[in-house]
Protein backbone atom coordinates (compact mmCIF):
# COMPACT_ATOMS: atom_id res chain seq x y z
CA UNK A 1 0.00 0.00 0.00
CA UNK A 2 1.13 3.31 -1.00
CA UNK A 3 0.83 5.81 2.32
CA UNK A 4 1.27 9.57 1.03
CA UNK A 5 0.31 10.91 4.59
CA UNK A 6 1.91 8.66 6.70
CA UNK A 7 0.52 7.97 10.30
CA UNK A 8 -1.60 10.62 12.20
CA UNK A 9 -0.19 13.03 14.59
CA UNK A 10 1.63 12.44 16.63
CA UNK A 11 4.48 11.67 13.95
CA UNK A 12 6.98 9.44 15.50
CA UNK A 13 10.62 10.23 15.16
CA UNK A 14 13.13 8.26 14.88
CA UNK A 15 14.87 8.14 18.87
CA UNK A 16 17.75 6.55 20.88
CA UNK A 17 21.65 6.80 20.28
CA UNK A 18 23.11 6.61 16.52
CA UNK A 19 26.45 6.07 15.00
CA UNK A 20 27.71 8.63 13.12
CA UNK A 21 27.05 6.54 9.86
CA UNK A 22 23.49 6.46 10.61
CA UNK A 23 23.07 10.37 11.37
CA UNK A 24 22.97 11.94 7.81
CA UNK A 25 19.71 9.29 7.47
CA UNK A 26 17.64 10.04 10.70
CA UNK A 27 18.52 13.76 9.69
CA UNK A 28 16.53 13.27 6.50
CA UNK A 29 13.94 11.15 8.21
CA UNK A 30 13.76 14.02 10.53
CA UNK A 31 13.17 16.81 7.99
CA UNK A 32 10.33 14.36 6.16
CA UNK A 33 8.62 13.88 9.39
CA UNK A 34 8.18 17.84 9.94
CA UNK A 35 7.89 18.54 6.10
CA UNK A 36 4.73 15.79 6.61
CA UNK A 37 3.16 17.86 9.37
CA UNK A 38 3.26 21.15 8.30
CA UNK A 39 1.69 19.46 5.38
CA UNK A 40 -1.11 17.44 6.81
CA UNK A 41 -1.65 19.35 9.71
CA UNK A 42 -0.99 23.10 8.67
CA UNK A 43 1.15 25.69 9.90
CA UNK A 44 2.29 24.75 13.63
CA UNK A 45 4.91 26.40 15.89
CA UNK A 46 8.01 25.28 16.86
CA UNK A 47 7.22 23.84 19.81
CA UNK A 48 4.07 22.33 18.10
CA UNK A 49 6.53 20.27 16.51
CA UNK A 50 8.24 19.32 18.80
CA UNK A 51 5.50 18.01 21.20
CA UNK A 52 4.14 16.22 17.76
CA UNK A 53 7.38 14.69 16.89
CA UNK A 54 8.88 14.03 20.38
CA UNK A 55 12.13 15.28 19.43
CA UNK A 56 13.69 17.97 21.74
CA UNK A 57 13.42 21.27 21.17
CA UNK A 58 17.00 22.40 20.00
CA UNK A 59 16.56 19.80 17.40
CA UNK A 60 13.50 20.75 16.05
CA UNK A 61 15.52 24.34 15.60
CA UNK A 62 18.11 22.99 14.15
CA UNK A 63 15.83 21.27 11.15
CA UNK A 64 14.03 24.26 10.62
CA UNK A 65 16.31 26.03 10.25
CA UNK A 66 17.64 24.04 7.76
CA UNK A 67 14.07 24.01 6.17
CA UNK A 68 13.81 27.75 6.47
CA UNK A 69 17.40 27.81 4.46
CA UNK A 70 17.11 25.91 1.63
CA UNK A 71 13.06 27.45 1.02
CA UNK A 72 11.26 24.55 1.73
CA UNK A 73 9.33 25.96 4.82
CA UNK A 74 8.81 29.98 5.84
CA UNK A 75 8.16 31.29 8.90
CA UNK A 76 5.79 33.35 9.83
CA UNK A 77 3.92 35.95 13.19
CA UNK A 78 0.56 34.86 13.30
CA UNK A 79 -2.18 36.01 16.16
CA UNK A 80 -4.59 33.20 17.40
CA UNK A 81 -8.08 34.41 17.63
CA UNK A 82 -8.99 35.42 21.33
CA UNK A 83 -5.22 35.51 22.02
CA UNK A 84 -3.66 38.86 23.90
CA UNK A 85 0.12 39.84 23.80
CA UNK A 86 2.44 39.32 20.57
CA UNK A 87 1.71 37.04 17.97
CA UNK A 88 3.35 33.79 18.01
CA UNK A 89 5.61 32.63 15.05
CA UNK A 90 4.05 29.90 13.05
CA UNK A 91 6.47 27.49 10.78
CA UNK A 92 4.31 26.47 7.58
CA UNK A 93 5.24 24.81 3.73
CA UNK A 94 6.62 27.11 1.68
CA UNK A 95 8.69 25.27 -1.60
CA UNK A 96 7.37 27.70 -4.17
CA UNK A 97 10.56 26.75 -6.24
CA UNK A 98 9.64 23.30 -6.57
CA UNK A 99 6.82 21.75 -8.26
CA UNK A 100 5.00 18.20 -8.83
CA UNK A 101 3.30 17.51 -12.46
CA UNK A 102 0.89 15.20 -12.82
CA UNK A 103 -0.39 14.50 -16.67
CA UNK A 104 -3.99 12.00 -16.98
CA UNK A 105 -4.78 10.64 -20.52
CA UNK A 106 -8.01 9.77 -20.73
CA UNK A 107 -10.40 8.61 -22.83
CA UNK A 108 -10.87 12.15 -24.08
CA UNK A 109 -8.50 14.30 -23.05
CA UNK A 110 -4.79 14.96 -22.14
CA UNK A 111 -4.52 16.70 -18.58
CA UNK A 112 -1.54 18.56 -17.38
CA UNK A 113 -1.27 19.55 -13.71
CA UNK A 114 2.26 21.24 -11.84
CA UNK A 115 1.42 21.80 -7.96
CA UNK A 116 4.10 23.36 -5.72
CA UNK A 117 5.26 21.78 -2.70
CA UNK A 118 2.57 24.41 -1.09
CA UNK A 119 -0.38 22.79 -3.10
CA UNK A 120 -0.54 26.00 -5.29
CA UNK A 121 -1.11 25.53 -8.78
CA UNK A 122 1.56 26.13 -10.90
CA UNK A 123 0.68 25.29 -14.04
CA UNK A 124 -2.74 23.40 -15.80
CA UNK A 125 -3.38 22.80 -19.65
CA UNK A 126 -5.61 19.94 -21.23
CA UNK A 127 -6.18 19.27 -24.55
CA UNK A 128 -9.12 17.40 -26.10
CA UNK A 129 -8.37 14.22 -27.93
CA UNK A 130 -10.20 11.02 -28.90
CA UNK A 131 -7.75 9.03 -27.30
CA UNK A 132 -9.07 5.29 -28.27
CA UNK A 133 -9.59 6.56 -31.88
CA UNK A 134 -6.43 8.31 -31.77
CA UNK A 135 -4.02 5.28 -31.41
CA UNK A 136 -1.26 5.22 -28.53
CA UNK A 137 1.83 6.96 -31.15
CA UNK A 138 -0.38 10.14 -31.68
CA UNK A 139 -1.38 10.26 -28.01
CA UNK A 140 2.17 10.20 -26.70
CA UNK A 141 3.38 12.68 -29.48
CA UNK A 142 0.51 15.04 -27.90
CA UNK A 143 1.32 14.19 -24.56
CA UNK A 144 5.09 14.82 -24.94
CA UNK A 145 4.51 18.25 -26.61
CA UNK A 146 1.82 19.19 -23.73
CA UNK A 147 4.84 18.18 -21.02
CA UNK A 148 7.07 20.12 -23.18
CA UNK A 149 4.93 23.16 -22.59
CA UNK A 150 4.92 22.79 -19.13
CA UNK A 151 8.34 22.79 -18.66
CA UNK A 152 8.99 25.51 -20.34
CA UNK A 153 6.73 27.88 -18.62
CA UNK A 154 7.87 26.54 -14.86
CA UNK A 155 11.23 27.05 -16.06
CA UNK A 156 10.55 30.76 -16.97
CA UNK A 157 8.58 31.29 -13.37
CA UNK A 158 11.64 29.67 -11.91
CA UNK A 159 10.11 26.20 -10.93
CA UNK A 160 11.91 23.14 -10.89
CA UNK A 161 9.99 19.98 -11.42
CA UNK A 162 10.94 17.30 -8.84
CA UNK A 163 8.91 13.91 -10.58
CA UNK A 164 6.24 13.63 -13.15
CA UNK A 165 3.70 10.71 -13.03
CA UNK A 166 1.32 9.49 -15.36
CA UNK A 167 -2.17 8.34 -14.98
CA UNK A 168 -3.52 6.16 -17.28
CA UNK A 169 -6.76 3.89 -16.95
CA UNK A 170 -6.71 0.32 -17.23
CA UNK A 171 -4.14 -2.19 -15.71
CA UNK A 172 -0.74 -0.68 -14.88
CA UNK A 173 2.75 -2.33 -14.57
CA UNK A 174 4.33 0.60 -12.33
CA UNK A 175 7.61 -0.88 -12.01
CA UNK A 176 8.13 -1.12 -16.21
CA UNK A 177 5.71 1.62 -16.52
CA UNK A 178 3.60 -0.21 -19.23
CA UNK A 179 0.04 -0.15 -19.84
CA UNK A 180 -0.66 -3.56 -19.89
CA UNK A 181 -4.15 -3.32 -20.66
CA UNK A 182 -6.75 -0.46 -20.70
CA UNK A 183 -9.97 -1.32 -23.25
CA UNK A 184 -11.92 2.02 -22.62
CA UNK A 185 -8.70 3.19 -24.65
CA UNK A 186 -7.60 0.28 -26.96
CA UNK A 187 -4.13 0.38 -25.31
CA UNK A 188 -2.18 -2.81 -25.10
CA UNK A 189 1.43 -3.39 -24.15
CA UNK A 190 2.04 0.20 -24.20
CA UNK A 191 5.36 1.12 -23.24
CA UNK A 192 4.38 4.95 -21.67
CA UNK A 193 7.22 5.67 -20.11
CA UNK A 194 10.01 4.29 -22.21
CA UNK A 195 7.90 6.49 -25.28
CA UNK A 196 7.94 9.66 -23.47
CA UNK A 197 11.51 9.32 -22.61
CA UNK A 198 12.22 8.86 -26.44
CA UNK A 199 9.84 11.88 -27.27
CA UNK A 200 11.30 14.41 -24.97
CA UNK A 201 14.49 13.81 -25.37
CA UNK A 202 15.81 15.63 -22.28
CA UNK A 203 17.04 15.28 -18.64
CA UNK A 204 13.61 13.93 -16.83
CA UNK A 205 13.05 14.32 -12.99
CA UNK A 206 11.67 11.14 -11.81
CA UNK A 207 8.85 9.60 -14.26
CA UNK A 208 5.92 7.14 -12.89
CA UNK A 209 3.34 5.58 -14.92
CA UNK A 210 0.35 4.69 -12.59
CA UNK A 211 -3.55 3.52 -12.73
CA UNK A 212 -5.92 6.89 -12.68
CA UNK A 213 -8.29 5.74 -10.54
CA UNK A 214 -5.63 5.05 -7.90
CA UNK A 215 -4.05 8.35 -8.07
CA UNK A 216 -7.61 10.09 -8.46
CA UNK A 217 -7.94 8.78 -4.87
CA UNK A 218 -4.77 9.83 -2.99
CA UNK A 219 -5.82 13.52 -4.30
CA UNK A 220 -9.74 12.76 -2.97
CA UNK A 221 -7.70 11.73 0.56
CA UNK A 222 -5.99 14.79 0.45
CA UNK A 223 -8.71 17.09 -0.11
CA UNK A 224 -10.24 15.07 2.67
CA UNK A 225 -7.72 16.83 4.95
CA UNK A 226 -9.17 17.22 8.41
CA UNK A 227 -11.98 15.17 8.03
CA UNK A 228 -10.44 12.05 9.79
CA UNK A 229 -11.31 9.98 6.82
CA UNK A 230 -8.94 6.79 6.93
CA UNK A 231 -11.10 4.49 4.97
CA UNK A 232 -12.29 5.95 1.37
CA UNK A 233 -13.91 4.06 -2.39
CA UNK A 234 -13.34 6.75 -4.87
CA UNK A 235 -15.19 5.83 -8.48
CA UNK A 236 -14.35 7.13 -11.35
CA UNK A 237 -16.77 8.46 -13.91
CA UNK A 238 -15.26 8.20 -17.19
CA UNK A 239 -15.92 6.07 -20.04
CA UNK A 240 -14.54 3.25 -18.00
CA UNK A 241 -15.49 2.58 -14.17
CA UNK A 242 -12.20 2.27 -11.39
CA UNK A 243 -12.26 2.39 -8.13
CA UNK A 244 -9.17 3.95 -6.05
CA UNK A 245 -9.31 2.31 -2.56
CA UNK A 246 -8.14 4.38 0.93
CA UNK A 247 -8.07 1.17 3.80
CA UNK A 248 -6.70 2.71 7.06
CA UNK A 249 -5.13 6.02 5.36
CA UNK A 250 -3.45 3.79 3.02
CA UNK A 251 -3.52 2.66 -1.02
CA UNK A 252 -4.23 -0.30 -1.11
CA UNK A 253 -3.11 -1.65 -4.38
CA UNK A 254 -3.97 -5.13 -4.02
CA UNK A 255 -1.00 -8.27 -4.04
CA UNK A 256 0.06 -7.27 -7.76
CA UNK A 257 -0.91 -3.74 -8.03
CA UNK A 258 -3.92 -4.67 -10.22
CA UNK A 259 -7.14 -3.95 -7.09
CA UNK A 260 -9.86 -1.83 -8.00
CA UNK A 261 -11.43 -3.19 -11.38
CA UNK A 262 -14.63 -2.76 -9.92
CA UNK A 263 -16.02 -1.54 -13.32
CA UNK A 264 -15.61 -4.94 -15.14
CA UNK A 265 -18.01 -6.58 -12.27
CA UNK A 266 -20.59 -8.54 -13.75
CA UNK A 267 -23.97 -6.40 -12.89
CA UNK A 268 -25.32 -6.42 -15.91
CA UNK A 269 -28.61 -8.97 -16.65
CA UNK A 270 -29.06 -7.57 -19.81
CA UNK A 271 -25.31 -8.83 -20.16
CA UNK A 272 -24.46 -5.90 -22.97
CA UNK A 273 -20.89 -6.30 -24.35
CA UNK A 274 -18.31 -4.16 -22.77
CA UNK A 275 -15.14 -2.82 -24.26
CA UNK A 276 -13.34 -5.60 -22.73
CA UNK A 277 -14.46 -8.53 -24.35
CA UNK A 278 -17.09 -9.47 -22.08
CA UNK A 279 -20.19 -8.84 -21.19
CA UNK A 280 -22.58 -7.83 -18.68
CA UNK A 281 -19.43 -5.07 -16.80
CA UNK A 282 -20.85 -2.51 -14.47
CA UNK A 283 -19.54 0.00 -16.38
CA UNK A 284 -21.98 -0.77 -19.57
CA UNK A 285 -25.02 -0.13 -16.86
CA UNK A 286 -23.06 3.25 -15.45
CA UNK A 287 -20.05 4.36 -17.61
CA UNK A 288 -19.99 7.67 -19.80
CA UNK A 289 -21.18 5.73 -22.56
CA UNK A 290 -24.22 4.52 -20.74
CA UNK A 291 -25.57 7.79 -19.64
CA UNK A 292 -25.44 8.95 -23.34
CA UNK A 293 -26.77 5.92 -24.93
CA UNK A 294 -29.46 6.17 -22.53
CA UNK A 295 -30.21 9.35 -22.56
CA UNK A 296 -30.20 10.91 -26.10
CA UNK A 297 -30.30 9.05 -29.28
CA UNK A 298 -26.69 8.02 -32.13
CA UNK A 299 -27.31 11.07 -33.86
CA UNK A 300 -27.84 13.82 -31.28
CA UNK A 301 -24.76 16.15 -30.62
CA UNK A 302 -24.41 14.89 -26.69
CA UNK A 303 -22.09 11.76 -28.30
CA UNK A 304 -20.19 14.38 -29.93
CA UNK A 305 -16.46 13.83 -28.89
CA UNK A 306 -15.45 17.00 -30.42
CA UNK A 307 -17.65 19.35 -28.21
CA UNK A 308 -16.07 19.65 -24.46
CA UNK A 309 -17.54 16.73 -22.32
CA UNK A 310 -18.82 19.65 -19.95
CA UNK A 311 -20.47 21.28 -22.32
CA UNK A 312 -21.96 18.12 -23.18
CA UNK A 313 -22.90 16.98 -19.40
CA UNK A 314 -24.24 20.89 -19.37
CA UNK A 315 -26.64 19.94 -21.85
CA UNK A 316 -28.25 16.67 -20.01
CA UNK A 317 -28.46 18.70 -17.19
CA UNK A 318 -29.90 21.23 -18.62
CA UNK A 319 -32.51 18.98 -20.12
CA UNK A 320 -33.44 17.06 -17.31
CA UNK A 321 -34.28 20.09 -15.02
CA UNK A 322 -36.71 21.22 -17.90
CA UNK A 323 -38.53 17.89 -17.70
CA UNK A 324 -37.17 15.80 -20.82
CA UNK A 325 -38.89 12.52 -20.50
CA UNK A 326 -35.65 10.40 -21.66
CA UNK A 327 -33.30 12.27 -20.03
CA UNK A 328 -34.73 11.88 -16.83
CA UNK A 329 -35.29 7.97 -17.06
CA UNK A 330 -31.70 7.59 -18.30
CA UNK A 331 -30.75 9.64 -14.61
CA UNK A 332 -32.88 7.10 -12.81
CA UNK A 333 -31.90 3.95 -14.37
CA UNK A 334 -28.23 5.54 -14.29
CA UNK A 335 -28.76 5.89 -10.72
CA UNK A 336 -30.23 2.53 -9.16
CA UNK A 337 -27.65 0.80 -11.39
CA UNK A 338 -24.91 2.98 -10.05
CA UNK A 339 -26.41 2.11 -5.83
CA UNK A 340 -25.92 -1.32 -6.46
CA UNK A 341 -22.77 -1.77 -7.97
CA UNK A 342 -21.66 0.77 -4.47
CA UNK A 343 -23.95 -1.40 -2.01
CA UNK A 344 -22.09 -4.73 -2.94
CA UNK A 345 -18.31 -2.37 -2.09
CA UNK A 346 -19.78 -1.08 0.84
CA UNK A 347 -20.56 -4.73 2.24
CA UNK A 348 -16.85 -5.46 1.15
CA UNK A 349 -14.97 -2.57 2.30
CA UNK A 350 -16.90 -0.39 5.16
CA UNK A 351 -15.58 3.11 3.63
CA UNK A 352 -16.78 5.80 5.52
CA UNK A 353 -17.09 7.59 2.42
CA UNK A 354 -18.09 6.87 -1.32
CA UNK A 355 -16.53 9.51 -3.64
CA UNK A 356 -18.19 9.94 -7.25
CA UNK A 357 -15.62 11.44 -9.73
CA UNK A 358 -15.15 12.47 -13.16
CA UNK A 359 -18.63 13.05 -14.84
CA UNK A 360 -20.63 12.54 -11.78
CA UNK A 361 -19.89 15.40 -10.44
CA UNK A 362 -21.52 16.93 -13.36
CA UNK A 363 -24.41 15.46 -13.67
CA UNK A 364 -24.73 13.67 -10.33
CA UNK A 365 -26.35 15.80 -8.10
CA UNK A 366 -29.19 15.04 -10.10
CA UNK A 367 -29.11 10.97 -8.98
CA UNK A 368 -27.25 11.43 -5.74
CA UNK A 369 -31.02 11.41 -3.27
CA UNK A 370 -31.96 8.04 -5.15
CA UNK A 371 -28.27 6.23 -5.37
CA UNK A 372 -28.16 7.30 -1.37
CA UNK A 373 -31.07 5.77 -0.54
CA UNK A 374 -30.51 2.48 -2.60
CA UNK A 375 -27.69 2.18 -1.03
CA UNK A 376 -29.23 2.60 2.68
CA UNK A 377 -31.59 0.10 1.59
CA UNK A 378 -29.09 -2.60 0.11
CA UNK A 379 -26.38 -2.67 2.55
CA UNK A 380 -26.13 -5.01 5.34
CA UNK A 381 -24.89 -2.77 8.08
CA UNK A 382 -26.91 -0.44 9.65
CA UNK A 383 -27.13 2.76 8.34
CA UNK A 384 -25.13 1.28 5.63
CA UNK A 385 -22.03 1.00 8.04
CA UNK A 386 -22.11 4.49 8.73
CA UNK A 387 -21.03 4.98 4.86
CA UNK A 388 -21.78 8.76 3.58
CA UNK A 389 -21.53 8.99 -0.30
CA UNK A 390 -20.44 12.64 -1.96
CA UNK A 391 -19.97 13.73 -5.26
CA UNK A 392 -16.11 14.85 -5.45
CA UNK A 393 -14.95 19.12 -5.79
CA UNK A 394 -12.05 17.74 -7.59
CA UNK A 395 -14.12 16.16 -10.77
CA UNK A 396 -11.97 15.42 -13.85
CA UNK A 397 -8.74 17.23 -11.82
CA UNK A 398 -8.30 14.69 -9.74
CA UNK A 399 -5.92 11.84 -11.45
CA UNK A 400 -4.00 14.13 -12.61
CA UNK A 401 -3.50 16.45 -8.96
CA UNK A 402 -3.09 12.76 -7.61
CA UNK A 403 -0.46 12.35 -9.97
CA UNK A 404 1.46 15.87 -8.86
CA UNK A 405 1.20 15.10 -5.25
CA UNK A 406 3.04 11.54 -5.83
CA UNK A 407 5.51 13.22 -7.67
CA UNK A 408 5.60 15.45 -4.74
CA UNK A 409 6.10 12.52 -2.07
CA UNK A 410 10.02 12.32 -3.13
CA UNK A 411 10.43 15.42 -1.62
CA UNK A 412 8.99 14.39 1.85
CA UNK A 413 11.01 10.64 1.71
CA UNK A 414 14.29 12.80 1.28
CA UNK A 415 14.09 16.67 1.47
CA UNK A 416 17.94 16.68 1.38
CA UNK A 417 17.82 15.58 -2.48
CA UNK A 418 16.11 18.71 -3.50
CA UNK A 419 17.48 21.64 -1.09
CA UNK A 420 20.20 22.60 -3.16
CA UNK A 421 17.87 24.52 -6.12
Amino acid sequence: MTDLRAANPPYAAPVGPSRSRDRGSIRRTNLGVILRILRDSGPRSRAQIATDTGLPKPTVTTLVSELVAHGLISEGSAQREGAVGRPGTLVRIDGHGLCGIGVEISTSYVHVLALTLGGDTAYEHRVAVAVAEAGAKEVLDLTAQAIRACFTALGRDGVRPVGLTLAVPGVVDTAAGTVEYASSIGWRGVAVAEGLRQRLEQPLPRLAVDNDAKLGALAEHFQAEGADVQDMVCITGERGIGAGIISDGRLLRGSTGFAGEVGHMPLDPERRPCVCGRRGCWETMVGLDAILRLAAPDDDWIHDPSVELESRLAELGRRAVEGDARTREALARVAEDLALGLALLTDVLNPRVVVLGGYFTHIGHLMLDRVREVVRERVMAPDAGGCEVRLSELGFAAAARGGAHLALDAVYQDPVRFEEA
